[in-house]
Parts: C-alpha cells; sequence; structure tokens
C-alpha cells in the first residue's frame, strides 16, 4: 500500500474529456491525462484491504496493489514491469476494457473505487514515451512451428506469449490489416489505429510473422497448415444476429458492425466514402444498448445525424447496484458513456416490431411496443407486451446492435472440430478435438470483452507450449505467478 489512509485523503480522479462540440468534428481520441500527482494520489487511495478483490474481477489477474504502489513510490518502470507480467497489451485495456476490476475494489462498497483503468493505461503510456517498451525476442528457438489463425486481441496475445517461448509463429488475418475487431469494430475516438501499429511493429521484430487477406478455409487453405506443430484458432464470434422481423431486408436497415467498419476504413484512407452508411441528416435509430451500440451512437453524432435514438428491450437499470446485484460482481446498473453525453434519446423496455419503407423499398420508420418483464421466483423473467403502447418513429438508418451467434462454421466443418449448441469450439485446457489445434477468445467463450481475450490467448499459448514441449515456463493465471523485481 502505498499511503496510509491515502483512500481517506483522496478522491477519486478520471481523465479529462475534450468538450463535446469540439470532439464531435473528429475521429480523434479526446481523453485528457491528469497530471503525475493526480496519478500518483489515486494509486495512494489503493487500500491495505487484505485480499484484493481486484485481482478475482480482473480475468487476466492483474497485480493491481503491486503496480499501484509502484506509481505511489514513482517506480514506473516498475509498474510497467509488473503490469505486462500479466498483460500483453495495457494500452489496449486502458483504453477500452469496462474494468471489472473497478467494480470489484473492496474500497468501491463504500466509496467511488480507484481508478485503475486509467493508472493502468498511464503506467504503459509512460513506458512507450521513456522508450522502456522493447521488443524482446526469445534467446533460442525450439524448432516449433504454430499457426495463429485471427488477429485479434486473443490471437495477438497467444502468438506473443508462444513466440517468448521459443516457437516460430504465423499470425493469418483474413482482412487487410491486423487487429480484428480492435481495428474495424472499435472507432478511432476511442482508440486510434497507430496504438495498434506501435505495438505491431514490436511483435514484429520480436520475430512474429503477420500474414494479411487469407481467410482460412477459404483464400487459404486449410492443407496449408498442414506444415504447423499446432494451430491456435482465435478468429472470433464474427456472426452476427439478425432482427426477423417485418422489414428487415430493406434498404437502411444495416447491421452495426458493418457501420462501424466501413467508418473506420475511411479514418484509415483504406476507403473514401462511407455512403450508403452515412448518418448525415437521417434519423439513425441504433438496437441494442451495449458498447457496440454506444459506438454507433458516438459515430453517427460525428457523421451529423439530425437525431440519435437509442432502443433497449431490456428495463432501464437502477442508478446503483440492487440487493440481488452484490459487491464485488459485475454492477449491472444504468450506464452512461461519453458517446451517450454527445446527443441521444434513450428508450428502455421498447420492442421493434416491424421495418416500415418507402415505395423505393427503404425503410423510413419503425414500428415499436412496450414491454414488460414479469419475474417469477425459480423462473427466467417473462417478457409482455403492453397493448395500447404501439408507436411509430421516423428512421433512415437502423443499426442493428444485437451482438455475435459464433464462428462461421466453415472453417471448423473443414477442420472436423467438435462444437457445442451455441457453435462454439468445444476445448479440454483449450485444445479441440484435434489434438494439435487449440482454439482461444470469442471463437472457443462465444462473445466477450477484450480482457477475457486477452486472457483467453494467453492460458491457450501456456497449453499449446506445453503440448509441444512436455512443460512450459510461460507465465499463466492459473498457474498464480508472480513477477520478479
Amino acid at each position: 500500500m502505498g499511503k496510509l489512509k491515502g483512500f481517506i485523503e483522496f478522491e477519486r480522479t478520471e481523465e479529462g474529456l475534450v468538450p463535446v462540440k469540439k470532439r464531435v468534428k473528429n475521429y480523434n481520441e479526446f481523453t485528457l491525462k491528469p497530471s503525475d500527482k493526480k496519478l500518483k494520489e489515486q494509486s495512494g487511495r489503493c487500500m491495505d484491504c487484505g485480499v484484493p478483490f481486484c485481482h478475482s474481477g480482473c480475468p487476466l489477474g492483474n497485480l493491481i496493489p503491486d503496480f499501484n504502489d509502484a506509481v505511489y513510490n514513482n517506480e514506473w518502470e516498475k509498474a510497467l514491469y509488473i503490469l505486462h507480467s500479466t498483460n500483453n497489451f495495457p494500452e489496449f485495456t486502458g483504453r477500452l476494457c469496462p474494468a471489472p476490476c473497478e467494480a470489484a475494489c473492496v474500497l468501491g462498497i463504500i466509496n467511488p473505487p480507484v481508478s485503475i483503468e486509467m493508472i493502468e493505461k498511464y503506467i504503459v503510456e509512460r513506458g512507450f514515451e521513456e522508450g522502456w517498451i522493447k521488443a524482446n525476442p526469445p534467446l533460442n528457438r525450439t524448432g516449433k512451428k504454430v499457426a495463429v489463425v485471427g488477429s485479434g486481441p486473443a490471437g495477438l496475445a497467444a502468438a506473443q506469449q508462444l513466440n517468448k517461448a521459443g516457437h516460430s509463429v504465423d499470425v493469418y488475418e483474413r482482412d487487410s490489416k491486423i487487429g480484428g475487431l480492435l481495428r474495424y469494430g472499435i472507432p478511432d475516438f476511442k482508440m486510434e489505429k497507430n496504438i495498434i501499429d506501435r505495438r505491431l511493429s514490436i511483435l514484429e521484430e520480436e520475430g512474429i510473422n503477420f500474414f494479411t487477406n487469407k481467410e482460412v478455409g477459404k483464400n487459404y487453405s486449410v492443407n496449408n497448415l498442414k506444415k504447423y506443430d499446432s494451430i491456435v484458432l482465435c478468429g472470433g464470434a464474427t456472426i452476427k444476429r439478425n432482427l426477423p422481423i417485418k422489414g428487415s431486408d430493406l434498404k437502411g436497415v444495416k447491421q452495426a458492425m458493418d457501420f462501424l467498419k466501413l467508418q473506420n476504413e475511411v479514418v484509415d484512407g483504406l476507403n473514401k466514402t462511407t455512403e450508403p452508411l452515412n448518418a448525415k441528416d437521417k434519423n439513425v435509430i441504433v438496437i441494442g444498448g451495449g458498447d457496440t451500440g454506444s459506438d454507433c451512437i458516438g459515430t453517427s453524432n460525428r457523421q451529423e445525424a439530425k437525431s440519435v435514438t437509442n432502443f433497449e428491450i431490456m428495463s432501464k437499470p437502477n442508478e446503483n447496484r440492487t440487493d440481488e446485484n452484490p459487491w464485488p460482481y459485475w454492477p449491472f446498473k444504468l450506464k452512461t458513456t461519453s458517446s451517450h453525453e454527445e446527443g441521444i434519446h434513450r428508450e428502455w423496455s421498447i420492442l421493434t416490431k416491424e421495418f416500415i419503407g418507402d415505395e423505393n423499398g427503404k425503410v423510413k420508420s419503425l414500428k415499436t411496443v412496450e414491454v414488460e418483464w414479469i419475474k417469477k421466483e425459480g423462473e427466467r423473467p417473462q417478457l409482455k407486451e403492453i397493448s395500447g403502447s404501439e408507436k411509430l418513429w421516423p428512421c433512415d438508418l437502423a443499426l442493428l446492435a444485437l451482438g455475435f451467434t459464433g464462428h462461421e462454421p466453415d472453417l471448423i466443418d473443414k477442420l472436423n472440430l467438435e462444437t457445442n449448441i451455441s457453435n462454439q469450439i468445444v476445448t479440454n485446457n483449450y485444445q479441440t478435438s484435434v489434438s494439435n489445434i487449440f482454439s482461444a477468445g470469442d471463437m472457443r467463450r462465444g462473445q466477450s470483452l477484450i480482457v477475457w481475450a486477452i486472457s483467453e490467448g494467453r492460458e491457450a499459448a501456456y497449453q499449446v507450449d506445453k503440448y509441444l514441449m512436455g512443460h512450459s515456463e510461460l507465465e499463466t493465471k492459473e498457474k498464480g505467478d508472480l513477477p520478479t523485481v
């Protein structure tokens, strides 16, 4: 613990934000770094809590009290070493993770929790600024070759860990650039893509080979993978959930991820126009209240939409925890993101019944009905439509942010892998039904968080290394390894 009673002396500090009117004029990141003094004070709020529940809240098992203590004592390089010992890419999680560690912070029982995610972000940013983050290629090679399919956070984490173990690693990506949803699903205003490129240059210097525009099982034959001693499938959950109602095939009813990817390509110079997926002067309705929906809201406002409305079928959450949702579990309470603050009308307990089109086959309005959730003890809540609550909403662009249902079966079938009812690859310690093929991330566990993807990539790499060599020296959360400083 850095400072005795620091949690009493200092208030929670968060990043500043560029004013809304200014930040919606571009796609740049808009957070403002607190002073080093404020960061030190915030790390000093970390309590001597005895049992750090933040460890259990973090899927990576980040050693949070340890790096907080180092920051408080101005030992930033030590803090970076501790952070990197469990997290390959804190510059990603420090920007994009919903911070389950903060939800589990003991201080959060009575006061606002420690700003763990913010501290994590500025530890790694300090590391890049000071030149502490450098390529660290293995001293020796094992002679084993591993193919990683998919270059999202799970694939990148698995690749770096396996390369660290001395294996030769090739990463295959179906898109034209590396990064998966980090590059094509996350708007630049949440993470500029030079953040990815900065880390990729280090991975390449460490000896990892990247191959783009190669979709294994389609334009790149699975037979080409036979030369590898092991394969790690990290292709994500890529089947977008549809809304099977009347009018869903109308022009202007689009998947959120198609909308976001196209705008990312425009910002990156890979595409010159977002037409017809441009929200300018349109009434936009985003269906789905999660992070992807929030990203669509921020993007629509930057494209100068006429109006932006967000539908969520669930009831409006409470602003605080309920008795059904106690600490240290993730709090299902009202979340207002920076994109919501930029301009949005939000509707809860609403069900979309029909998309209505004009004479040209283009959506012009939505028909909805209000709903309520009936709870009975021992049963799942039942959805009930409220009679007489039907309403029409003007709509020129409807964005479906409804999540994903799994990975396309084509590659899985060609590799003869066993799957479950949810279209996820069945594994035992990340090993599939084919002994030398492993899987990690959303392809294995279903749609989840970036921090889970990195954790899965690391754990899968450990199992692959053990499979190839009979043992592994790689760090893993399950082994409870601690860094030596």
